[in-house]
């Protein structure tokens, strides 16, 4: 059982990045998926999230407008896609696995991916 993100990278303000979260060894149909990240000296935090059942998503105030989640049940895989990018959006990037969006428990994490934003 395994969740991977990956996607990260250096990028200038203004770029954009798309990160995947890729699942092997069980079924991401039966999940609602979170993104979330962690600066330095910083709590981690949720980005975005979406259902597992209507696709309905979440975002934090910071993203909205900037980050769009989705997930591709037939690939087991959920994407953000993130644009207008801002130093303050530098961190490392998680994925997980929650019951709903509503819910504070992650089931499986993902190991992070490092996002730099940066001139």
């Amino acid at each position: 059982v395994q969740l991977q993100a990956s996607g990260g990278g250096l990028v200038q303000p203004g770029g954009s990045l798309r990160l995947s979260c890729a699942a092997s060894g069980f079924t991401l149909d039966y999940y609602a998926i979170g993104w979330f990240r962690q600066a330095p000296g910083v709590e981690r935090e949720v980005v975005s999230c979406i259902s597992r059942s209507d696709g309905s998503t979440f975002y934090a105030d910071s993203v909205k407008g900037r980050f769009t989640i989705s997930r591709d049940n037939a690939e087991n895989a959920a994407y953000l896609q993130m644009n207008s990018l801002k130093p303050e959006d530098t961190a490392v990037y998680y994925c997980g696995t929650k019951a709903s969006c509503y819910s504070d428990y992650v089931g499986y994490w993902g190991q992070g991916t490092q996002v730099t934003v940066s001139s």
